[in-house]
């Protein structure tokens, strides 16, 4: 659980208990944001898409990330943005290193923070010619190119051309996402991208497997602000691939199927 920290309210004057949110990072750790408690609160007039994320590193495997801004509503109606601490450079941090974890190399390559995720999926199982197949699935793609994300158009496209580049070759957008129930299909694939900045929640996990089951498809999720421990936990459970993006445009793999949807590409 993690602490509390105060929070006086700029206009009302009341002091508030506040708990700094904690978000799944792509090596499977708890991110608690920093929170610093001894720093005055910033006044939110009006949200911008860039304002709106903050870069934290994760203690656990020092990669460097995006994540929501965190804010709090006081009872006087009054909305305020926190301020979090600014992550301090990893040794031997260059340009352009992502932020650690093999994230950051420009091609998209940055599955190499997760056990099994930067091979292609094959995480030593003992069936080996399963596990080399996924390898050869995996070699024989071009480097991914991300395209960064600014807007929830952005997010869309991003998890687009990612399915295109797992091998999809029929990656297309229903006409009405949320009548659809999903925001792409991609033959036995249909997928939603949550482009907004709290973490995606159980029931929106539930809705897209549903979805999947009545198109006898798979379902995938990708999201920005990472998922709900109950999310994640019922993902695992209905074996529903979930991809986490940060704003360069790169999915990471956050679970085991999608570890498996990587290494071995649409069936």
């Amino acid at each position: 659980m993690a602490k509390s920290v105060p929070v006086h309210c700029p206009t009302c004057r009341r002091e508030h208990s506040f708990t700094p949110p904690t978000f799944p990072c792509a090596c499977g750790a708890p991110l608690t944001l920093p929170v610093q408690a001894d720093a005055s609160p910033e006044l939110l007039a009006h949200r911008t898409w860039r304002d709106a994320w903050v870069a934290v590193r994760c203690p656990s495997c020092d990669r460097q990330d995006q994540w929501p801004r965190p804010e709090f509503g006081c009872s006087c109606g009054t909305v305020v943005r926190l301020p979090v601490r600014s992550p301090a450079p990893a040794p031997g941090d260059g340009a352009g290193d992502g932020g650690g974890g093999g994230a950051g190399d420009g091609n998209g390559n940055g599955n190499g923070d997760r056990d099994g995720a930067g091979d292609g999926g094959s995480k030593g199982d003992g069936n080996g010619a399963a596990g080399t197949g996924e390898q050869h699935a995996a070699a024989q793609r071009p480097a991914f190119r991300p395209v960064p994300i600014r807007t929830a158009d952005d997010a869309l496209a991003a998890a687009e051309r990612y399915l295109t580049w797992l091998g999809c070759t029929d990656v297309t957008r229903p006409g009405d996402p949320e009548a659809a129930g999903v925001d792409l299909r991609a033959g036995a694939l249909v997928a939603r991208v949550d482009p907004s900045t709290v973490p995606t929640s159980l029931r929106a996990v539930e809705c897209l497997w549903l979805h999947a089951m009545v198109d006898s498809a798979s379902g995938v999720f990708f999201s920005l602000a990472g998922y709900a421990h109950e999310a994640r936990s019922r993902a695992d459970d209905l074996r529903v691939p979930l991809f986490v993006m940060d704003l360069t445009g790169t999915p990471q793999p956050l679970n085991g199927p999608a570890d498996e949807l990587v290494g071995r590409g649409p069936a």
